[in-house]
């Protein structure tokens, strides 16, 4: 993989999301040396965590607009259920 923490704000989320799947199935499968192991594990603990973040931006932003009994509009957090 090769890429630091910082190269993290210049990669879409669809793109981090598929790097970490491609690390977790590579660790599931065993298939790598040692020290190439532990740096795919903290590459993966990285992009968990940006792909996280950008998840929880993302649900702040979804907001419901509604109109108050006085007629002003307000905004109502979004709720998926």
């Amino acid at each position: 993989m090769g890429k630091t923490a910082t190269d993290l704000k210049d990669i879409p989320f669809e793109q981090a999301l598929k790097e970490l799947e491609a690390i977790v199935r590579k660790l599931e499968g065993g298939t790598g040396d040692l020290e190439a192991s532990i740096a795919d594990y903290v590459r993966g603990t990285e992009l968990k965590a940006f792909c996280q973040q950008k998840l929880d931006s993302a649900r702040l932003k979804v907001e419901t607009i509604m109109k108050t009994a006085d007629g002003e509009m307000a905004t109502k957090p979004f709720d998926a259920k």
